[in-house]
This record gives C-alpha cells, structure tokens and sequence, in this order.
C-alpha cells in the first residue's frame, strides 16, 4: 500500500496522523504511533534511524515465527474440524530468501526446507554441519534441474538424507537418479498445471503434463526396485486464492492424485505449491483459516468419493514466511517541485536496486511516514538516486496521490516501505554491481530478548566502493 487517498479533508483535518486515520482503522496491530513516531511491531523506528542512519533494511526475526506458527495452527484447526487423517507439513521456499539469519530463525519452529535451484543443495549441506536440520528433514527438490543440481541431489540421497524428494520437472529428469543413487529413494513428480486465463501462455513451462504423468510412472518408477513415488506437487502462480481459477486447477489436481493413487500405492502426499498472499496494503482481507479449511475439505470430500487414502498435505510458503519482517527506511534529502503540480521527495536510495518489484512489477508496499506525523500533509511523488526515469515510486496506475508530511524548516523526514523481506535483495543482487553503482544498504536485524525487550544489531554495513571496484576488475 502506498498510502492512496481521494483528498476529501477539511481544515480542521489536516495533519497528517488525521489523515491516515481517517482513511483506515489505526493504530493496528503492526503499526501505531507514539509521540509522532512510528512503531513497527513494537519497535521504535526512528531509535532504529539514529542508531543506524538511513538507508537501511531491516529484518523483524519474530514476525518469522508468528507466521509460522499461525499457519500450523490454521491446518491444525481444519484438520481436526473436518477429522482429517493426514497430516501438515510446512516448507519454507529459500528463494524467498536465502539468508542464514532466516533459515535459522524459521528452523526454530519444526519446518522443512523445499529448494529451487543448484546452490540450495549447498545450503542444505550447511544447515546440516550447523545441526540446525537432521538426515530426516524433508528436502523437496523443486525446478528444472541442471547436471550439477541433479549430481548434488544425489549426494544427498545417497549420504543418507532419507527424505530428500527431487520433484520431477521433465519425463528424463528421472534416469540421472536411477543411475547414480545407490540407495532406496523416494521422488515426487510436479503437474504443469493451466496459467491464469490473463497470463501469456496456457500451460506452465514447469512440470509434467497430465496426460504423461500414469506413463512416466509406469515406466520409469513403478518397477524399479530403488525408487519409490511418494509426492505429487501443484503450483500455480496466483498463489492459493479464494477464485474460480484456483478451486478449478485444485479440484483438477485433486482427481489426479486419485487416479494416481490407484496404480501406486506408496504416493501418500499432496504438495501444494503456490503461497498465501501477504498484507502488502493496510486495506488487506484474506481469511486465511478459511482458505486451509476448504483446502483440507475439498482433499477429503473428493478422497471419500473415490473411497482413496486421505493424503498428508505439504505447503511451501516463501513470501508468507519472511516477506512481512522487512521493512527498507530512508531519508528525505530535499523536495523538488519540478512544474506547477508536481512536487518530489528525493530517498536517500533506489527504488530500481532495492526495491526491484516496486518498479520490476508495479509492486505497492505498505508506505508510512516514519515522523512527524502531526505536521500537515500534502501531494508528493518519491524519486530514486539513480540516472533512469524509472526510479520512482507514486500510486498505482497514476489514478490517485500519495501523500506525506510537509517537511519544515530545520527537520529532517524519514519514510518506510514494509513487508518487503521476500526476494528483494535476491532480485536487486545484494552486494553485487547495481545501477549507478548504487551501493546495497546496511542491514539491521532486530529480535527480542526472553523478557520481551528488543535487541538489534547490525548484519551488513553499506556496500563500500573497494567491494564494487574488486568486482569490476580495478582492484
């Protein structure tokens, strides 16, 4: 959410905490106010800003596990409101991000790990040295998969890790393992299920078709005395939404895990791709305990019907996970009005390198002044450091205004976009080369204490020119 507003204020109205409580319900539970100073989940911003300076990305690791643990609780209550007889497991997706201080803060919470490429194979390998996974942690292997993806795969399966599950992408993917594991293994084959009518292409790139899935197993695992068929994965790439679309390529998903199940009796497992949403506005409304209990409904009536096995049901949820920990702050420099309309505030950072999706997809955060929130507000657009008329940020298809504090003589504004701790830093290659040698922010990571109180600490200072130089050849 970028703080869209119809200007409808009154003199009486026109400071700019009335504003913004005039246009939703605030204070809310993330957000709220305290002596002209924002608050995010109970930390004081602006104690942030002086500790650290701007910009800077921040990670809230709590808000990590609070997701976590309301999405168990939400499978929780529908499997036992509709006696379900599978069970739930929750996978976190490491493309979301990769960082250690994630992984570590979400394996706190009895989760597994779904990967997506090469690299993650390295990660695993390392989450395993640390003793923060066991042999027993499930490593779903997702993607369409390279030499060395495949070979690392098969180190893992043949050092042990039991419940390693490569998803097969492609009808070949298949003969790498058969020729080099050496021990029993388990696979799961992934359904190229139909894209949304709005989207380029009819049929995900990604996946099995239907109409080859009996064949594959028929051919390749069902007589095989090393492999075993265990999982059957959907993905969509709306995410797991309350609309036709999706109740349809489910329901589609559900009948042939039934046919299915029929020749292979060892598939016991649904893998259902494709997240919750996040709240990327303060207008958003999504029942998520709802959506879990019609997931585990539909599964169940259409097992029932076709007198099959319940299945145990699998998330991988990357964006829910850790996107609502993140936040990016930045500083005002100056304001440019530059016609009669059209007034600029300047960040102290780039839309382009740190928040990608901002302009990559027309992405909208949640925007908040982060001070002055007694002073009057007015219309403004927010420009980026680099050379390129994309770096900026203003409302969703130019229809409304943003607006922020007026800025007085002698103070200083900072601002915050929220809910941006999913594949920001992946997408922007964080400590790489960016534009205008725009160097990445510092990165601040703030948890608490036993007793409740917050401790921060600083993971990452702000890229330096050397690193930048070291890259590109001069040093």
């Amino acid at each position: 959410m970028c703080l869209v507003f119809i200007s409808n204020h009154t003199d009486s109205m026109n400071k700019y905490i009335d504003l913004i409580k005039q246009t939703f319900d605030f204070p809310t539970k993330e957000f709220h106010v305290e002596n002209n100073e924002l608050y995010f989940n109970g930390v004081n911003l602006m104690e942030i800003i002086k500790t650290y300076g701007t910009p800077l990305k921040l990670t809230y690791l709590p808000k990590i596990s609070e997701n976590i643990q309301n999405a168990k609780t939400y499978f929780g209550n529908a499997i036992e409101k509709h006696d379900y007889k599978g069970t739930y497991t929750y996978c976190y997706c490491t493309k979301s991000s990769h960082f250690s201080f994630v992984l570590d803060e979400a394996l706190k919470n009895d989760i597994h790990i779904e990967t997506s490429s090469t690299f993650d194979i390295t990660l695993v390998k390392s989450l395993y040295k640390q003793g923060k996974i066991s042999k027993e942690t499930y490593i779903v292997c997702n993607g369409f998969k390279r030499e060395l993806y495949k070979q690392y795969i098969a180190e893992l399966l043949n050092d042990g890790f039991v419940n390693c599950i490569p998803v097969l992408d492609n009808l070949s993917e298949i003969d790498y393992y058969l020729e080099h594991v050496k021990v029993p293994f388990k696979v799961g084959i992934r359904i190229a299920s139909d894209e949304e009518p709005k989207f380029g292409f009819y049929t995900s790139r990604l996946g099995v078709r239907y109409n080859d899935i009996i064949k594959l197993y028929e051919e390749k695992i069902k007589d095989h005395p090393n492999v075993t068929l265990k999982m059957l994965h959907f993905f969509i790439n709306s995410g797991i939404r309350d609309t036709a679309y999706y109740w349809s390529e489910l329901t589609r998903f559900i009948q042939k895990y039934v046919d299915l199940k029929k020749i292979a009796p060892s598939l016991d497992t649904m893998d259902i791709g494709g997240g919750w949403p996040i709240k990327y506005n303060v207008f958003f409304d999504y029942d998520y305990q709802y959506m879990a209990e019609q997931i585990v409904k539909n599964i169940k009536w259409m097992c029932a019907k076709n007198h099959t096995e319940e299945p145990h049901i699998f998330t991988e949820f990357g964006s829910y996970t850790v996107g609502e920990s993140g936040a990016v702050l930045y500083s005002i420099l100056d304001e440019k009005l530059q016609n009669d309309k059209e007034l600029w505030y300047m960040i102290d950072g780039s839309f382009i390198t740190q928040l990608p999706d901002s302009w990559g997809l027309n992405q909208k955060y949640i925007m908040l002044a982060i001070n002055n929130w007694d002073n009057e507000y007015h219309n403004i657009n927010l420009g980026g450091l680099t050379c390129d008329s994309m770096d900026y940020y203003n409302s969703e298809a130019h229809q409304f205004n943003i607006y922020l504090p007026k800025i007085e003589s002698g103070q200083k504004q900072y601002i915050g976009f929220f809910h941006t701790g999913a594949y920001q830093e992946s997408l922007g290659g964080y400590g790489g080369i960016q534009h205008c040698l725009i160097p990445a922010p510092k990165h601040v990571i703030i948890d608490r204490n036993k007793d409740g109180s917050i401790k921060h600490w600083l993971f990452a200072p702000e890229q330096t020119s050397d690193s930048m130089m070291k890259i590109l050849g001069y040093q």
